[in-house]
C-alpha cells in the first residue's frame, strides 16, 4: 500500500446538534455544517499528496460535504451509508434508554436496523476495495460518524464495536495508513481548518 486513506465525516446537521440518530433520514447540512465542509476541504488540501479516488455515501449531507470540500466524487455508494438504526431512527440515546436501560448503538439491540455483524460485513467490503485502490491512488471516503468509526476499527483489525473508542466530529478528517505493513491511525478527527 503506497497511499493513505482519508475519512471525512459530513458537516453538522440539525439532528447531529441535538443527538438524534440519523441513518436513513436524508437531512441537509446546517449553514454551520456547510461552513465546516468548506473548511474540511482546506484541511484535506494540506494533508493530501495527489489525486484521490473519492467515494461518498448517498445521503445528501455526505454528498454536499464532498462538494463543498471541493472534492470530485468518483462514486456514490450505499456501502458508505450510516449504520441503519431501524426503529431508533430519529431518537436520542436518552430516549432509547427510557425503554432499554444502558443502551448504546455499539452493544444494544437495533430492532429493524443493522446489527454489528451487518455493519462489519459492509465495512470490510469497503476496506477490501479501498486497499486494492491504495496501490494506485489516495482514497477519500465521505460518510457518517458511527460507520466511519467502524471503518477505523476494522482498518486496525478490531471488532466493529471497538469504534466506540474513536470520536469523529462533524466535518472531522481522519487519516489511516500503514507502518511496515501494519495498519495505523495517522491522524484522528482533525477539526476543519
Amino acid at each position: 500500500m503506497d497511499h493513505e486513506l482519508f475519512l471525512l465525516r459530513h458537516g453538522q446537521t440539525e439532528w447531529s446538534v441535538n443527538g438524534r440518530h440519523t441513518g436513513r433520514t436524508d437531512i441537509p447540512l446546517t449553514p454551520a455544517g456547510e461552513s465546516q465542509a468548506r473548511s474540511a476541504g482546506l484541511t484535506l488540501s494540506t494533508l493530501r499528496k495527489g489525486p484521490a479516488l473519492v467515494l461518498t455515501s448517498p445521503r445528501r449531507r455526505a454528498v454536499r460535504t464532498a462538494e463543498l470540500a471541493g472534492l470530485m466524487v468518483g462514486e456514490i455508494t450505499d456501502d458508505l451509508a450510516e449504520w441503519d438504526y431501524g426503529d431508533y431512527e430519529g431518537l436520542t440515546t436518552p430516549q432509547i434508554r427510557e425503554t432499554v436501560p444502558g443502551w448504546t448503538v455499539w452493544t444494544g439491540p437495533l430492532p429493524g436496523g443493522e446489527g454489528a455483524a451487518d455493519v462489519t460485513a459492509r465495512a470490510d467490503k469497503v476496506l477490501d476495495r479501498v486497499r486494492a485502490a491504495l496501490a494506485d491512488t489516495e482514497v477519500i471516503l465521505v460518510g457518517h460518524g458511527h460507520f466511519s468509526r467502524v471503518l477505523v476499527a476494522r482498518w486496525l483489525g478490531l471488532p466493529a464495536t471497538a469504534g466506540v473508542h474513536f470520536g469523529l466530529d462533524p466535518a472531522g478528517v481522519s487519516v489511516l495508513g500503514n507502518e511496515r505493513g501494519e495498519p495505523k491511525i495517522e491522524h484522528l478527527n482533525i477539526p476543519p481548518s
